[in-house]
C-alpha cells in the first residue's frame, strides 16, 4: 500500500514511465519530497526507504511456494485453491517477463507511405552509416548508454574508435551568436560549420516529452585522431549528413533514437480521426493498413483501432496517436514474448474459483438433502 501510495504521489512530478522503473522495476526505492511541492521547504529532510516492486513481487513468490511445501497437500477438495495459487504464480512469473523481455516502441506512417522500421523514443544510438553499397546500408550501432566521458569503444565490424568527450541526456541546442565564442571542443562536423552551442538541462520523463541527448565524440582511426563531432537525436534528416572519413572510406556519424528494423513494410492505406459532430472530441482512431514482407506469402491486410490491435510475427501494433494533421498515423510497437501468460492465469484463477465455489456447493447440497 505504502508502495503504490508514494509511487502515484511521484507520477505527478516524474511521469508513469520513470515512476515504474524506479518504484516498482527495482529492488528498493527511496522517497524524497519533490522541490516543486508546497511543503518541500519544511519536509525537504523527509526520505521514506521502502522495497520496490521486484521486492515485494519476489517475497510473495516465494511466500506462495513455501506455502504450498509446508502447509497443503494435493487433494480434489483444495484442487481450486491450486489453481488459483498456481494462476497467482504465472501471473508475478509474466510481470517480470515483461518487464525484462518486452521491448516498445513507435513507428509514424505517411498516409499513402510505408515504413520497415520502429523507434524507441526514450533510448538512443550512436551509428556509423557505410552508404556506399547501391542495394543497403550498413549500420554500426552503439547503445547510448556506453557513451561515458573519456571511455573508448571499438565501432563493430570497422576499423574505427570513439572516445566520449562529453555527453548529456538532455540539452538544449542552437546557433551561437554574432561575437558570441563557442564553448564547443567539436573540430568537424555541424558543430563547427554551423556555430552551434550546447547548453545542458536536466533530463525529464513526463509524457509525451522527448530528451536531447546529446553528445561530443571524438572519432579514432587506427592511427590518430579524426576529429570530435558533436552529435544529436535533434540532428536528423533535415540536416546535411556528418561524414566521417578515413582513406577511400567514409561513414555517415549520427546520434538519433533507437531503431529496430522489421522484415516487412506496413503500408497506411487510410486514416481515420472520426469526431463527434459539432465538437472536437475525438470517438474513434483507426488505419487501414497493408503489411508487405519480404515472403510475399505473409502479406496481411488489416484495420488498427481503439482496442483492437494487430498482432504480426511476434509484434503487437497499437493505434497510438496521430500527426501532420491527420495524414500521419503513429503505431505502438510492443515486443512481449510473454503476452499470452496473463490471459492464461486470468483464466487459471477464475477455473480455480468456479472449482472451488463448485465443490462446496455440492456438499452444501448434500448435507441439505441429508
Amino acid at each position: 500500500m505504502m508502495l503504490i501510495f508514494f509511487g502515484t504521489l511521484a507520477q505527478v512530478d516524474t511521469g508513469i514511465w520513470k515512476t515504474q522503473k524506479d518504484y516498482f522495476e527495482s529492488f528498493f526505492v527511496i522517497y524524497s519530497v519533490p522541490k516543486q511541492a508546497a511543503l518541500y521547504d519544511a519536509l525537504f529532510w523527509l526520505h521514506i526507504p521502502m522495497p520496490g516492486g521486484y521486492a515485494l513481487g519476489g517475497l510473495l513468490f516465494i511466500n506462495l511456494i513455501a506455502a504450498h511445501i509446508t502447509r497443503f497437500k494435493m487433494s480434489w477438495k483444495k484442487s481450486g485453491i491450486f489453481l488459483v495459487h498456481f494462476g497467482l504464480i504465472l501471473l508475478l512469473v509474466s510481470e517480470l517477463m515483461t518487464d525484462l523481455l518486452s521491448v516498445e516502441s513507435q513507428m509514424p506512417v505517411d498516409e499513402g507511405g510505408r515504413n520497415n522500421y520502429s523507434q524507441a523514443f526514450r533510448d538512443n544510438e550512436l551509428v556509423f552509416i557505410d552508404r556506399s553499397h547501391p542495394d543497403h546500408d550498413t549500420v554500426h550501432s552503439i547503445p547510448a548508454k556506453l557513451l561515458k566521458p573519456g571511455k573508448t569503444i571499438e565501432v563493430p565490424d570497422s576499423p574505427l574508435r570513439i572516445r566520449t568527450v562529453k555527453y548529456y541526456p538532455n540539452a538544449e541546442i542552437g546557433r551561437a551568436t554574432s561575437g558570441q565564442a563557442v564553448p564547443s571542443p567539436a573540430t568537424q562536423g555541424a558543430a563547427v560549420k554551423m556555430g552551434i552551442v550546447v547548453n545542458p538541462k536536466e533530463a525529464v520523463y513526463s509524457e509525451n516529452t522527448i530528451n536531447t541527448a546529446t553528445a561530443y565524440v571524438e572519432v579514432l582511426g587506427p592511427e590518430d585522431s579524426l576529429g570530435v563531432w558533436m552529435v544529436s537525436n535533434v540532428i536528423d534528416e533535415r540536416f546535411p549528413p556528418q561524414m566521417v572519413q578515413l582513406g577511400d572510406q567514409s561513414w555517415e556519424i549520427a546520434l538519433r533514437f533507437t531503431r529496430y528494423y522489421h522484415p516487412f513494410e506496413v503500408e497506411l492505406i487510410d486514416f481515420k480521426h472520426d469526431k463527434y459532430p459539432g465538437t472536437e472530441i475525438p470517438f474513434n482512431y483507426s488505419s487501414e493498413v497493408m503489411v508487405h514482407h519480404n515472403d510475399s506469402t505473409k502479406n496481411q491486410k488489416a484495420l488498427i483501432y481503439m482496442n483492437h490491435p494487430l498482432r504480426y510475427e511476434g509484434l503487437t501494433f497499437y493505434q497510438a496517436s496521430f500527426a501532420n494533421n491527420d495524414k500521419t498515423s503513429i503505431f505502438q510497437v510492443v515486443r512481449n514474448p510473454g503476452w499470452i501468460l496473463p490471459y492464461v492465469s486470468v483464466l487459471l484463477m477464475g477455473l480455480g474459483m468456479i472449482v472451488q465455489f463448485g465443490i462446496h456447493f455440492v456438499k452444501f447440497l448434500g448435507k441439505r438433502s441429508a
